[in-house]
Formats: C-alpha cells, sequence, structure tokens
C-alpha cells in the first residue's frame, strides 16, 4: 500500500492521509488572509505561506480530530487557526532575530520592512482569534489563546535567559514550551477538545504534542552542535556564536571548572569570540558529556510521546503520529 512506502517521511504520509482536510485548511486560510483595504497583508502573508513548510501544526489538530472519532467542519477552522498563530509568531520572530532567510528564501521583513512584518503578524494573530471564536467552544478558545500568551511569555523570557549563566535546565525547558511545545500540544489537544472525548484521550493528546514539541526542539539544538550543514541548513556552531545558551551549553557549564566557567562568560555573556572558541566549546561539551545527555533527553521526550500516544485508539494514523516521535530524533543517531 502506497502510505507504507518506508521511503516516506512520517509527516509526508500524514499529508497523504489528511490530504482533504488540509485542501479545505488551505482554502480557509487564503480566504482569511485577504484584506480588502490593505493590499500588502495577503502580500506578506502569502510570501510566507507559499514558501512551503510541512505544515505540521494544523496536521496535527486535524490528525488529532480524526484520531478522536470526530465528523464535524471544526477541526479546519482549528487547524488554521493554528497555522495563522504559527505563522504571525514567524513573521515576529524574523524582526527580533533580524533574520534574512527562512526555508530558504528572503524574509519579509527584509523584502518589505520591519514594521510591515509586526503589524501584518499582529493582522493574522486577530484573525487567528476570529476563526477559534466559530466553533463556539469555550474550551477551544481559552487553549488556544493561552498557548498564544505562552509562545509570547517564552519569546521574552529567552531574550533574558540566551545569555544568562545562570540559566538552569528548567528555564530552558520553559522558553522550549514557549518557543515550540505550547503551539504543538494546543495543536493536539483542541483536536480531542472539539471531537468531546474522554477526559483521558484528551490529556494523552497533550501530552503528546507537548513531548514531542520539546523532542524536536532539543534535537534541533542538538544538531547545532553536531549536525550535518547540508542537512540542518545551519552551520556547526551557529548558536555558540549567536551565544544561545541551549541545552548542551547549559549542561556543560553546569558541570564547568573555574577556569571552564572563565571561558563561558567571555565567549557567551560577554561574547568576546576569538579564533579556536568554537573548537574549545565542542571539545568542553564532549568532555563532560553535554551532547550525549542532551541527546539521551530528546530520546526520552520522543518515548513519552510515543507512550501517550497509545492510549488513543488503534489506527494507521496513530501509527504514524508515533512514527514521527520517532523521527524528530532520528536525525541524532
Amino acid at each position: 500500500m502506497g502510505l507504507d512506502t518506508p521511503m516516506k517521511k512520517p509527516h509526508d504520509r500524514l499529508a497523504e492521509m489528511l490530504d482533504q482536510d488540509m485542501a479545505e485548511v488551505n482554502a480557509l486560510i487564503r480566504q482569511r488572509m485577504a484584506s480588502k483595504h490593505a493590499p500588502r497583508i495577503p502580500e506578506v502573508t502569502a510570501h510566507l505561506v507559499d514558501a512551503g513548510g510541512k505544515r505540521l501544526r494544523p496536521l496535527l489538530t486535524l490528525a488529532s480530530a480524526r484520531l478522536c472519532g470526530y465528523e464535524g467542519p471544526f477541526h479546519v477552522h482549528l487547524a488554521a487557526t493554528v497555522e495563522f498563530i504559527h505563522t504571525a509568531t514567524l513573521l515576529h520572530d524574523d524582526v527580533v532575530d533580524e533574520s534574512k532567510q527562512r526555508r530558504g528564501r528572503p524574509t519579509a521583513n527584509l523584502l518589505w520592512d520591519n514594521k510591515s512584518s509586526v503589524l501584518v503578524g499582529d493582522y493574522l494573530f486577530a484573525r487567528a482569534f476570529q476563526l477559534m471564536v466559530e466553533p463556539g467552544n469555550l474550551r477551544v478558545l481559552n487553549i488556544l489563546s493561552n498557548a498564544a500568551a505562552t509562545i509570547a511569555e517564552g519569546e521574552v523570557l529567552q531574550l533574558t535567559a540566551a545569555q544568562d549563566l545562570k540559566t538552569t535546565e528548567e528555564i530552558y525547558l520553559q522558553v522550549v514550551r514557549g518557543k515550540t511545545a505550547a503551539l504543538f500540544s494546543a495543536a493536539t489537544e483542541v483536536g480531542g477538545v472539539i471531537a468531546d472525548v474522554d477526559e483521558g484521550l484528551i490529556q494523552a493528546l497533550y501530552t503528546y504534542g507537548d513531548a514531542l514539541g520539546i523532542a524536536f526542539q532539543i534535537a534541533d539544538d542538538l544538531l547545532d552542535y553536531q549536525g550535518d550543514s547540508k542537512t540542518t541548513g545551519k552551520n556547526v556552531g551557529d548558536d555558540f556564536r549567536e551565544r544561545k545558551l541551549t541545552l548542551p551549553l547549559i549542561k556543560a557549564i553546569a558541570a564547568a571548572s573555574k577556569d571552564e566557567r572563565a571561558f563561558w562568560k567571555r565567549t557567551v555573556e560577554k561574547g568576546d569570540q576569538r579564533d579556536g572558541d568554537l573548537d574549545h566549546a565542542l571539545d568542553l561539551l564532549n568532555r563532560h558529556g553535554a551532547l550525549a545527555a542532551t541527546r539521551d533527553d530528546a530520546l526520552e521526550w520522543a518515548e513519552t510521546a510515543k507512550i501517550a500516544m497509545r492510549a488513543l485508539p488503534a489506527s494507521d494514523l496513530r501509527e504514524v503520529l508515533i512514527e514521527l516521535a520517532d523521527f524528530v530524533v532520528a536525525r541524532l543517531y
């Protein structure tokens, strides 16, 4: 059977299984990103939406609703909501990070300007809130509006935590929940809520999305130090050069001697980086087992996601979601 071809990645198989639903989501996104009075809004939005991307978050909403036997129309609205929130945060992130490229194309803030990116992001947030109201379900509204607040909170926390050597694993996890996991868990949880299933299943969907998002981000942060730049699209050590305190560094700093701590203070806190510093940083990460420990954490979160998903009714869809949890950490082997 075509869907079971091992060559296909789990998110591609998910997209095939849900192609009808996804076509409706895409049509709704196009309809709602239109603006009668400000043509720049659809121009900027289309630049980002048309750039491709896996559309993983809306797929998670559609999959969760279908897994729970939902037959109504509103999973489409919620999937579009999730994608609008995601797109709005990307527009804002690129301004904050002064990014020049996303998905291999120039960012909106580079093609237009920062003001356009921020204001169009605001417009998409407003559209997201209009969409999430339409199912008439207060709990759905609560979950998605909380996710939007958590994302913003995580971004602000990252500003203060990124170069502070006192940043702990607990704070890192809070940032990751904001950056990535909050929208993953909201995307899966609302699928169960709209289907009005048993509370245990809704909790399992939440746990799956949360753990999948955390595993995904930890894997991403680890690959910055040991990935292949052809596959990751990033140069090894970009996070170090940008002085971002991600999990591998946090673990190495926690185990650092006085001299090593002075090195981290100079390179990360003060930003005084010299030739050979990246090699020394990589040596310290390996010496303290920080990369191996980070990999173990990512695998553990992926396992948590798989266990949670097994609480859902058995189906092809469930198996692909379980495989997805394996896939996000498969790049670490």
